[in-house]
């Protein structure tokens, strides 16, 4: 009987992991945001103390990937900001003058 970590080890896809979990969920979604996804379950887990309790870990993984999922289906990649380019400040506008192009 493998464990927990052992099937952990075996999921590659977003759809592996969600298959797993028997979370049911929609392949657009997934197509599109398949990397924030499981970054954000990834981000929810460093939070997450697991139980010693086998079946209890498996609820807390479950539940932090659906909230991942989730927070996908609610809203998009630049408004959650998993990944470091979407974190970055807002562009500040520059003034350039037609002499500072002719420069180059």
């Amino acid at each position: 009987m493998s464990t927990l970590n052992d099937d952990l080890q075996d999921l590659e896809s977003t759809e592996d992991f969600l298959d797993y979990f028997g979370i049911g969920y929609e392949r657009a979604v997934v197509q599109v945001y398949r990397l924030h996804i499981l970054q954000r379950f990834h981000d929810y887990m460093q939070r997450v103390s697991l139980p010693e309790d086998e079946d209890a870990q498996r609820a807390a993984y479950r539940e932090a990937l659906a909230a991942a999922y989730q927070d996908f289906v609610l809203s998009d990649a630049v408004t959650e900001k998993v990944f470091k380019v979407f974190q970055a400040a807002a562009p500040r506008k520059v003034p350039v003058t037609f002499t500072d192009i002719r420069s180059f």
